[in-house]
């Protein structure tokens, strides 16, 4: 219980200072972040669009790593450790997508644009939806968890390629793309590097309490329905 009290404020703090504390052009204390041409103020949106979007590859690589581990052993736990994560890299890629159309909507004017990036992420989306589609059209276990396996590890290969290959393959408003006429310096001072890296520790840690959390309660539903059955 106490690491997940402090779990909490973790994140409570790193939301506030990331949210809270100003951005000027010369930074001269601790709690000011350097003025970054192109972004200003929408230059926060990196201590929660990038580790979400970071979590959601991890938690899709998770998934893949599992299932390689399922069809390898055939252990009914390593099933529901993929699923769990690909549940979870799901919710973090809502996030992402989330918190990139609040960026968009204040730097191109709207939230949502079919940009290249933004059509990637939803691709991806798509994909992995279509992965909760087979789960739940297959009733027999081993078979439903022998196909997600497959699908899991072909629809991971997607994963790099629309994540961070595509998009800067392709000409797109999104700094670092392809074509990007006006490249923005995203020069972070020490203190604002020291936030962004705790926020990805904090979203990593949850990831892995959602994940603990995820495997467990559908194992003991199993056995539950096993016991009932």
């Amino acid at each position: 219980m106490f690491w997940k009290i402090f779990l909490y404020f973790f994140i409570l703090a790193i939301s506030i200072v990331g949210i809270a504390f100003p951005i000027v052009e010369n930074p001269t204390t601790w709690y000011q972040y350097p003025y970054i041409p192109a972004l200003g103020e929408n230059a926060k949106i990196i201590f929660f669009h990038v580790p979400t979007a970071w979590l959601s590859s991890v938690a899709f690589l998770m998934s893949a790593y599992y299932s390689f581990k399922y069809l390898r052993k055939k252990d009914y736990l390593d099933d529901i450790k993929s699923y769990t994560s690909a549940q979870i890299g799901i919710i973090f890629c809502i996030l992402a997508t989330v918190t990139g159309a609040v960026w968009a909507n204040f730097m191109w004017g709207k939230p949502w644009s079919w940009d290249p990036r933004q059509t990637s992420i939803f691709a991806l989306m798509l994909i992995y939806g279509a992965f909760f589609a087979l789960r739940s059209a297959i009733e027999e276990p081993e078979k439903k968890a022998t196909l997600s396996a497959v699908y899991s590890l072909i629809a991971f290969v997607t994963v790099p390629f629309f994540v961070y290959i595509m998009p800067r393959l392709m000409v797109s408003l999104h700094p670092g793309s392809k074509g990007d006429e006006n490249p923005i310096s995203f020069k972070m001072n020490p203190n604002m590097r020291a936030v962004f890296f705790l926020s990805l520790t904090a979203f990593s840690i949850l990831y892995y309490w959602m994940w603990s959390l995820g495997y467990r309660s559908l194992l003991l539903k199993e056995k539950s329905n096993k016991l009932l059955a």
